[in-house]
């Protein structure tokens, strides 16, 4: 965990990933319907590695605890935990760990004709345009979303 982190108050704490952690589980082979219950099948697929499920470029990927509220219709809450991958092409539309006059923020990256935009996916937040004379990067894009139900 690094500390001493200068945030917009929407990134709490940062982790790195360890790629050596093994996190195998059963998994089952029959789809749940959400919908009407249907009768258990009680059969397991295999195991589930969800290091290797989540995780596609395991030395450019940590971990960021989330803090604040711009993002709650995207389904990021105070205390989630997003996987950002730091290797990935910030393209229009994907959800950004951005440096900000070099504060981190979580917001979703807008590209509109030749201007950048970061949005909050919470109405009542504003958009913030970037502007020239605004200190400006991508560390990363966000790629999971961990929280509990």
């Amino acid at each position: 965990m690094k500390k001493n982190i200068k945030t917009d108050g929407s990134v709490k704490e940062i982790w790195g990933f360890n790629p050596e952690t093994k996190l195998s589980r059963p998994l089952i082979g029959a789809h749940v319907p959400a919908g009407f219950p249907s009768p258990a099948q009680d059969y397991i697929e295999g195991s589930l590695d969800l290091n290797e499920f989540l995780i596609a470029h395991p030395s450019s990927t940590f971990f960021v605890r989330v803090d604040g509220y711009s993002m709650i219709d995207a389904g990021i809450f105070p205390d989630d935990i997003l996987i950002v991958d730091r290797s990935l092409d910030a393209i229009n539309n994907k959800i950004v760990i951005a440096i900000l006059d070099s504060e981190l923020t979580v917001k979703r990256l807008k590209i509109i004709g030749n201007k950048y935009w970061l949005y909050p996916d919470n109405p009542e937040y504003q958009p913030i345009c970037i502007e020239e004379d605004i200190e400006f990067y991508i560390w990363g894009v966000v790629t999971y979303v961990i929280h509990k139900v």
